[in-house]
């Protein structure tokens, strides 16, 4: 069983699409996307810096296209070989799509605003984020608590995101829990944390107008790991992860429980695949970055 995996923010890098225009149909398709969106991805993927992509109201959208670009030509005449699809954070727009709960102009469409009304939340009070590895969960889970900071993603292979004021931030870096590294992230804010509570009324009336029809490929949700067969029920836990930790380990665990033999991950590929090398250890994966990777993902859903 090939489960595919979409990225979420932080895994762009400067002219990462540029390759993928080359392909016949996909600079047609990213107009599109593009214009679902409100803003210029073409341009983003292709020459925009470090500085710019790494804006949360660029990021965000362009990764959404960059996933639904790598699935349009993945998938063609392979969607019934798949054994289903999860996303990170972000990801779960483009699994979305993936999985016919919405169609790809209204998980763009989200996407944009999805990115907007994180950024105008992060703008409200500085915060940002530490990835933390190798501690021992409950005891930094004690210290992130005395520092009044939040777990923001659940990454699994001992790697557990934070968030939260830049000053408790700084405090955990110098004392970390024992035997910990604290790696601090180029990010905008503390994301997936309860600073993300207006975010999360926008995006509300956002998605309000939208109707999620039934997933048709097997989907399980960042809140806790479980299968979702139900569109609105996703759609409704898509909105809420925004303020609330990313549950990826428990993905992971569902994916092993289902009997995953092979991960594909998607464009702007790499750090899902590397997180599955930990946490289902043994299992092959592919990390689709260019469309020189297609081929070997190919093969992989083909002989499974």
């Amino acid at each position: 069983m090939i489960v595919v995996v979409c990225p979420g923010q932080g895994s762009q890098t400067p002219g990462f699409l540029t390759p993928w225009l080359e392909v016949p149909g996909l600079e047609e398709r990213l107009a599109g996307y593009s214009d679902a969106a409100g803003i210029d991805l073409a341009t983003h993927g292709t020459v925009s810096d470090a500085d710019t992509i790494r804006d949360t109201k660029v990021a965000q959208p362009l990764i959404v296209a960059a996933g639904l670009l790598t699935l349009y030509v993945l998938l063609q005449g392979r969607r019934d070989q798949i054994g289903g699809i999860a996303g990170h954070s972000v990801g779960e727009l483009t699994a979305a799509a993936a999985a016919g709960i919405l169609t790809e102009t209204e998980a763009m469409s989200l996407v944009a605003e999805r990115g907007r009304a994180m950024a105008d939340a992060a703008a409200l009070t500085p915060t940002g984020m530490s990835a933390v590895i190798g501690a021992d969960e409950t005891e930094l889970l004690s210290a992130l608590h005395d520092l009044g900071l939040e777990p923001a993603n659940f990454n699994g292979g001992g790697q557990i995101v934070v968030a939260g004021a830049l000053d408790a931030l700084e405090k955990l870096r110098e004392t970390p829990p024992a035997g910990a590294r604290v790696i601090p992230l180029q990010v905008a804010g503390a994301f997936h944390t309860r600073y993300m509570a207006p975010a999360v009324e926008r995006l509300e009336a956002a998605a309000s107008g939208l109707s999620a029809a039934s997933p048709t490929l097997p989907i399980w949700t960042n809140r806790d790991g479980h299968r979702v067969s139900s569109g609105s029920e996703y759609l409704d836990l898509l909105v809420g992860q925004v303020s609330s930790p990313v549950r990826w380990d428990r993905c992971m665990e569902s994916f092993a429980e289902a009997g995953v033999t092979g991960v594909v991950e998607v464009a702007p590929a790499g750090a899902l695949v590397g997180l599955a090398k930990r946490g289902l250890k043994g299992v092959p994966s592919v990390a689709v970055k260019t469309p020189e990777d297609i081929q070997s993902a190919i093969e992989m859903i083909e002989n499974s």
